[in-house]
């Protein structure tokens, strides 16, 4: 647990390095075992530049009872507004603790994207923590990339932040926070849980975003759905 204490502290006193942030989503660190998962993930974001579509669609596994894969292919619309794949991610997402073993919950996650027809990649790695105060719940994301390939080499990282109101299972408001060097944003979000018969289950949310810290137009609007099974 000092460990990961000193690594998210760490990762926060690094987010000098970034030069810039997309909103994308605030993970938790469970991990169910044999869960299949798809996904699908939107992210609308406009500013003083331009505006910026991009979508997400995936499907995970837990092949361990700690550790799951999920894959994804990224689409964007470029500036003939032309919806076309972006580049392709993996992820693995493992479950350092069980759920309530010790004063927190702690994960770690690790991905690998690549752009589609450019020799650009990049690698990522992060910490998860959420611990739950009564009726409400606190999760954090501590997150660097390193991107490589045709043009500069770049060191990034990054700080989310959810908080919740574990109002009822299907309705859950919360608070959304991301930050880097170059952007703070912060909003309202909404997430909930239905469930079906056994380990079937729907996960949606969605959270609008906007940049706090400077002038101009510079909002995010995203929303995400999960089926798991």
């Amino acid at each position: 647990m000092r460990l990961s204490l000193a690594i998210i502290l760490l990762a926060i006193s690094c987010i000098s390095w970034a030069d810039g942030i997309v909103v994308d989503k605030v993970y938790h660190p469970y991990v169910v075992a044999n869960e299949h998962e798809l996904e699908w993930r939107l992210s609308s974001s406009q500013n003083d530049v331009g505006n910026r579509l991009a979508q997400q669609f995936g499907y995970g596994y837990s092949f361990f009872e700690n550790i799951a894969f999920e894959a994804y292919i990224i689409a964007e619309r470029d500036e003939a507004d032309d919806f076309k794949v972006r580049g392709y991610e993996v992820e693995m997402r493992w479950m350092l603790t069980e759920q309530g073993q010790y004063w927190a919950d702690w994960g770690a996650l690790f991905e690998l994207e690549a752009e589609e027809g450019v020799d650009r990649y990049e690698a990522s790695v992060g910490i998860l923590f959420e611990k739950e105060f009564t009726r409400t719940s606190l999760t954090l994301n501590a997150l660097a990339h390193y991107e490589w390939g045709s043009g500069d080499n770049e060191t990034e990282a990054e700080f989310r932040l959810k908080y919740r109101y574990r109002y009822l299972p299907a309705i859950q408001p919360a608070i959304e926070m991301y930050a880097s060097k170059n952007f703070l944003g912060i909003g309202p979000a909404i997430m909930g849980v239905y469930r079906f018969d056994g380990q079937k289950q729907l996960k949606w949310e969605a959270g609008f975003i906007a940049e706090v810290t400077q002038t101009g137009k510079d909002h995010t609007f995203r929303m995400a759905i999960e089926y798991e099974f």
